[in-house]
């Protein structure tokens, strides 16, 4: 059994999950892991922080937060770094493990619409018809910012809603990908921060 886990029955809990900050050109950043990899990644003031961990937040550091430090250095410095070197263990239903894998699919600097990672989440997991809100829901309770590129999701139309780190935050993630962005806009009542 790893260090800092605990056994409940079958099931295996963590006691702890490291974490540490990075102080990112966008505003202070957690980070947290596990032994199986990073578990989230969150801009201090967002939306849901920490929300899908099953244990609380210890300082610390393993090899899961120094890969996606040297992540976010990359990305920050105008890179475009591969996802597939690091070793992500979000938390959620089966669902949001596929809406999560399909955000990890839009290329850098693109974006895809909530209809659309929709359609493709029913096809992968062998449904009829997606659901534009169960993605909203999804995309909201992220728990990998910027990695798991949520920022890469937009309503119809350019609608920039539903960003837990903030609209202005979306925008500026976006521009700093190199996406046109001529065609977004805010909608007038948003579900953002």
């Amino acid at each position: 059994m790893a260090s800092g886990e605990k056994t409940r029955g079958k099931q295996t809990a963590t006691s702890a999950y490291l974490c540490c900050k990075y102080d990112s050109p966008m505003g202070m950043i957690t980070l947290a892991a596990g032994d199986d990899g990073l578990k989230g990644l969150w801009f201090d003031e967002q939306r849901y922080f920490g929300g899908t961990l099953d244990a609380p937040m210890e300082p610390g550091d393993n090899v899961h937060l120094q890969a996606a430090r040297a992540w976010l250095d990359e990305y920050f410095a105008g890179g475009n770094p591969d996802v597939a070197r690091l070793s992500l263990a979000p938390i959620g239903s089966a669902y949001r493990q596929v809406v999560w894998q399909l955000l990890r699919e839009i290329p850098f600097g693109q974006v895809r619409t909530y209809g659309e990672i929709a359609a493709e989440a029913a096809r992968r997991m062998g449904k009829e018809r997606g659901s534009a809100r169960a993605v909203g829901g999804a995309v909201g309770h992220n728990p990998i910012s910027i990695i798991v590129p949520c920022h890469r999701v937009m309503g119809a139309g350019g609608n920039l809603t539903g960003f837990g780190g903030g609209i202005a935050r979306k925008l500026q993630l976006l521009e700093h990908e190199g996406a046109d962005c001529a065609g977004f806009y805010v909608p007038k009542h948003s579900t953002a921060p």
